[in-house]
């Protein structure tokens, strides 16, 4: 069996998904879509890359990472049900993305998290991070590493990304000494909201993996504050980092986060206890790429 994985080619998370499959699965993976006996659609919406007739003669896999209904529309549906016609079976992250889903085809859905690499995400020493990314020991510093303002404008919030809910959250946090970190591209509407409440921020933009381990690891916080999420990635990189963590429930959160840091509306009176961030990092050892890959494995060989 091989497998040819579709990225984006977006310098973002699903190319690293896709390089990270390569290296750990090298023996059953193929760059060259000709030699595939299944397609991973990593990117589904990138899938009219693919020619037709490949598709159809290939077994297909395609991950949805998550849907958010306010966005589904008739153009979005009408671009699904196309390119249902060559999938062989879905995979989802979470139960949430499956449930809706199910709404709009017959195909097979499996359910299988995203893997986490330990190796990626040592944790590193707090007091020397901060001073390498030249940040105050004495601040509460408080980290979202994800986009968070729609493309079209750069001023619009992409609201599944939460970041009303995580701007209001900082502003009702009572600390002289609150700082925020922040990661990522298209961080317009947080920036704007943290100047116009005169709370402090640090922004690295698009930061490489050693920068941005050494930013979860400068964190007295990280907060997740999304309304639609595949994972996110952030639960699992913070946990393995054993950075304190509090979420709204979205992804696979509830897989991952202890339930009482988990939030309708988040609780800026609640902090993470060192039993807690405990138990999160604990929790992620299911998720480690040696062991999870062959959960993929299984999934890709039901197809075949």
């Amino acid at each position: 069996m091989k497998i040819f994985c579709l990225a984006p080619r977006e310098n973002w998370i699903c190319d690293r998904i896709s390089e990270e499959w390569h290296f750990a699965c090298p023996d059953i993976s193929t760059k060259n879509i000709l030699d595939a006996d299944v397609i991973w659609l990593l990117a589904s919406w990138c899938w009219n890359q693919v020619h037709p007739d490949i598709l159809r003669n290939k077994r297909v896999v395609a991950t949805i990472h998550h849907i958010v209904p306010e966005k589904f529309n008739d153009q979005k549906l009408s671009d699904f049900l196309a390119r249902d016609r060559f999938v062989d079976l879905y995979h989802v992250p979470n139960m949430k993305t499956c449930t809706f889903v199910k709404k709009l085809t017959n195909k097979p859905i499996a359910v299988v998290g995203y893997w986490f690499d330990q190796n990626k995400w040592p944790i590193e020493n707090k007091e020397e991070c901060r001073k390498s990314l030249g940040l105050s020991q004495d601040s509460f510093i408080v980290g979202s590493f994800q986009r968070d303002t729609e493309g079209g404008d750069l001023k619009t919030p992409k609201l599944e990304k939460g970041p009303d809910i995580f701007c209001d959250y900082v502003e009702r946090i009572n600390r002289k000494n609150l700082h925020v970190l922040l990661g990522g591209w298209r961080r317009q509407y947080v920036i704007s909201r943290l100047e116009k409440s005169k709370i402090p921020f640090t922004y690295f933009e698009l930061a490489d993996i050693q920068k941005l381990r050494q930013m979860y690891c400068a964190l007295d916080l990280y907060v997740i504050s999304s309304r639609y999420e595949g994972g996110p990635q952030s639960a699992l990189e913070a946990s393995g980092m054993m950075v304190p963590i509090v979420s709204t429930d979205v992804g696979m959160v509830s897989e991952v986060i202890h339930p009482s840091s988990i939030f309708d509306t988040l609780d800026e009176n609640f902090y993470p206890d060192d039993d807690i961030v405990k138990f999160n990092f604990e929790q992620i050892s299911k998720f480690e790429i040696k062991s999870h890959k062959e959960n993929y494995i299984k999934m890709f060989r039901y197809v075949t």
